[in-house]
């Protein structure tokens, strides 16, 4: 058995061997052919000029990558071993990490290129340069530098590039601010100290040529567009600029105990030197020369080429200096020369029809979000005012719409109000609650009236709608429908209908999007608020926890215990209905953030807090069994209501205070010191006008007696110090003011202390006092058994 086994061993083993040798071959000769085709173009471009045709490998169908050879299968395990252990991050301490880190920097020396370029072992690249020092970081940007044209292009080390662009753009404002060890360290070992900043300026002189190609390349746009971003110093961690980035289905590297892998992101606009402002002016005139007015709005609905635009556009809009956006060779003034952009110009028509691409609407966005006062005026009342109702109904021209709110002005608000008002019915059955949430959003900032909104979204809900109907007829009740109940009642039966149950994509769209208009209106004071409050009014107890338990539908009720809107009727009605299942909440996953709510939800109704608390003590062994439960537990202080119910009460009291508002007694101290301040500038504020009219009397006596003489010298010093003597008392009156007031504070709160300490000693000692006198009447009962007991066996006795 042994033997025949050992053989199929064998044959197993052998053709695999064999399989990888021939992989390896045919890998080498694709290599080979593309260093040949790649011979062949650069000596093409060497005849045609050089540099200046950038656009030479648009011909080429994709630009092919340099082979840098393969990992064997043991560094493979090393490395996804490395990578299970930095993502997991379970380590000591830092220094534990940083020298796992260091030895497996050793362990990657002069394969960097490799594990770049591996599918498998990419995401452990990005990983580790997540968790390198500055020092690491330039090692790793020296090995990586003359291998950045190709590495860019490549569908795995592209995203290595971002990774150490986006982590190295701290670096460059530390070398700004203050030296680094490292630069001291350099010239102590004699070696060449290499910047940050110059190898950033290598990696661009590297892209140079080649620009214009890695506008349109798949996974070259997105490196560019990070590089741009660093170049600039602008902000990363904005909502625009990372949509400008990446995409959402961009796959997040992350390690566990970190907020994000690229903590450059969490930066704000950074301090960047001059040299990368003029390579930042070379990159953009580099990409763009050579183009007319045509190619670049093509680029505008490219996929790829049009987030490029973006942040080119980003960055001349924003100049403070406002060079770039009027140059003429500038991004701007080529998509748009016309100025105004009217509709029968060509910039008009360009704009009109960017409104309705998916890429091109996004550039118009950023134009609107970024342009100044005076463009953005001339583009929305030649194109955009007319057709705001046309546009919000649009799917991808409603978000242009948004952008345009977001900057009109209160009057300019109130006209695009009126134009969109007729459309809020259409919006509301369509799902498009976006644009009724910015047009709200807005309408509150601008102070102006939503009663039309509300109109309108109550004949949106039927003519002769109930307020069931109100919520009923929502959109986010797609997932909370009566036939989906049992969803959370019986979650053994759910599995087998889970395909009958999954929503699409479309609509658990439309279900966010109505629970997050539900929340908006809940916001607003009024008519608005009303809708939802009723509807949910109407909801009978078994609908209230579907709500409760559903992760959409849940943050609507939470808003609604919460908010100040929110009315003390409101909660007296709806809050008992969920009594009897306060425990099933508190163990549920999105329950449980309900349960919390509760607590703010009866700041002014201190019977039903209590009822809630009463049962959540009658289920203390399920809850603290659960996570979610001890949770539940810690928020509502219930080991202080088990201990000491009369202090709970105390304390939520308490918390009643801060959240309505009410702050505690100011310390006596601190008034008298703000009042005696208030008093002292107001004196000197006198004393000054007392100073210039006696200067004005002064000149006044002197211009009309000529001949009055001086008094001596003696009399001059006895009225200074009398002066003198008269500002110290004045003084220490003050500050004897300043006691009495601070003692008599004191003094008071002193008082109030000791009232309250006598009044908790009195309550102690009547306790005392009462279980003392059941304790003595216990002994004397237990004496007079005992005796009648005595008595009773000596009558037995005697007969």
């Amino acid at each position: 058995m042994p033997k025949l086994w050992l053989k199929k061993a064998n044959h197993r083993r052998g053709p695999r061997q064999e399989r990888l040798a021939r992989k390896k071959e045919k890998e080498e000769a694709e290599a080979a052919e593309r260093a040949a085709k790649r011979q062949k173009t650069t000596d093409q471009q060497a005849d045609g000029g050089g540099a200046d045709n950038q656009w030479a490998g648009a011909d080429i169908e994709e630009q092919q990558n340099v082979w840098y050879g393969m990992l064997d299968e043991k560094e493979q395990e090393y490395f996804k071993h490395a990578d299970d252990m930095l993502e997991l991050n379970k380590f000591e301490d830092a220094e534990e990490r940083d020298l796992f880190v260091e030895n497996v920097y050793k362990e990657v020396d002069g394969k960097e290129l490799k594990v770049a370029h591996s599918q498998s072992c990419s995401r452990f690249m990005e990983r580790l340069i997540s968790l390198s020092n500055p020092a690491q970081l330039k090692k790793l940007f020296g090995k990586f530098s003359g291998h950045f044209l190709d590495m860019v292009q490549h569908r795995f080390a592209s995203h290595c590039c971002e990774t150490l662009f986006i982590k190295c753009a701290p670096t460059v404002t530390q070398e700004l601010t203050a030296p680094i060890e490292d630069e001291q360290e350099a010239i102590m070992n004699g070696d060449v100290y290499v910047s940050m900043e110059n190898l950033f300026l290598y990696a661009l002189n590297e892209l140079e040529g080649n620009l214009g190609f890695l506008l349109t390349q798949t996974f070259a746009s997105h490196t560019l567009r990070v590089l741009v971003l660093v170049l600039s110093g602008q902000s990363l961690d904005k909502s625009e600029t990372k949509s400008i980035l990446a995409s959402k289905k961009k796959e997040k590297i992350e390690v566990s105990g970190q907020d994000d892998v690229t903590d450059g992101l969490n930066l704000e606009q950074r301090a960047v030197p001059d040299s990368f402002k003029k390579a930042l002016d070379k990159l953009i005139t580099g990409s763009v020369h050579g183009l007319d007015t045509t190619y670049l709005r093509a680029l505008a609905t490219h996929p790829t080429g049009s987030p490029v635009l973006q942040a080119f556009l980003n960055i001349e809009l924003t100049d403070k200096s406002k060079k770039r956006g009027k140059d003429q060779n500038s991004v701007f003034q080529k998509l748009i020369p016309d100025d105004p952009p009217a509709e029968e110009t060509d910039s008009g028509k360009f704009i009109n029809g960017l409104l309705y691409d998916q890429s091109g609407s996004r550039l118009i966005e950023t134009i609107l979000r970024h342009a100044p006062g005076k463009i953005f005026k001339s583009i929305y009342r030649t194109l955009i005012k007319d057709r705001m109702g046309s546009l919000a109904r649009n799917e991808t021209a409603g978000y242009v719409v948004m952008r345009a709110l977001e900057r009109l002005s209160r009057e300019e608000l109130e006209e695009a109000l009126l134009s969109i008002k007729p459309e809020l019915e259409k919006l509301f059955k369509l799902a498009r609650n976006n644009v009724i949430i910015t047009l709200i959003d807005c309408c509150v900032k601008r102070d102006l009236d939503t009663t039309r909104i509300a109109e309108e979204l109550t004949k949106a809900l039927g003519s002769q709608s109930t307020p069931q109907n109100k919520v009923e007829a929502a959109p986010l009740t797609t997932d909370i429908h009566p036939d989906r109940m049992h969803h959370f009642q019986k979650p053994e039966k759910a599995e087998e209908s889970q395909q009958s149950l999954r929503l699409s994509k479309e609509q658990l769209r439309a279900s966010h999007l109505g629970a997050l208009l539900m929340r908006k209106m809940l916001e607003v004071p009024g008519p608005l608020s009303e809708i939802v409050y009723d509807g949910l009014l109407s909801k009978d107890a078994e609908s209230l926890l579907i709500l409760a338990q559903n992760v959409i539908a849940s943050r609507v009720l939470q808003d609604a215990l919460s908010l100040p809107t929110s009315s003390q009727a409101f909660r007296r009605q709806t809050i008992p209905k969920l009594y009897g299942s306060i425990a099933k909440l508190a163990l549920d996953r999105v329950g449980s953030h309900v349960v919390d709510a509760l607590w703010m939800g009866t700041h002014d109704t201190q019977f039903m807090r209590q009822n809630i608390a009463r049962e959540l003590a009658q289920n203390e062994a399920s809850l603290r069994d659960s996570y979610l439960g001890r949770a539940v537990w810690r928020n509502w202080a219930m080991d202080l209501y088990k201990r000491d119910e009369r202090g709970w009460k105390i304390q939520s009291k308490e918390n009643l205070r801060t959240l309505m508002g009410v702050e505690a007694a100011t310390n006596g101290v601190t008034g008298a010191r703000e009042r005696f301040a208030a008093e002292q500038a107001m004196k000197e504020k006198k004393a000054k006008k007392d100073k210039k009219a006696k200067k004005e009397m002064k000149d006044e006596g002197t211009m009309e007696v000529d001949e009055e003489v001086e008094p001596p010298v003696v009399e001059r010093k006895t009225e200074r110090k009398e002066r003198r003597a008269k500002k110290e008392k004045n003084g220490k009156g003050e500050l004897m003011e300043l006691d009495k007031e601070v003692e008599t504070s004191i003094v008071e709160e002193k008082v109030e202390k000791e009232k309250k300490s006598k009044k908790r000693k009195e309550r102690n000692t009547d306790e005392v006092e009462g279980m003392e006198e059941k304790g003595t009447k216990k002994v004397k009962k237990e004496k007079k058994e005992k005796k009648e007991k005595k008595y009773k066996k000596k009558k037995s006795e005697d007969e």
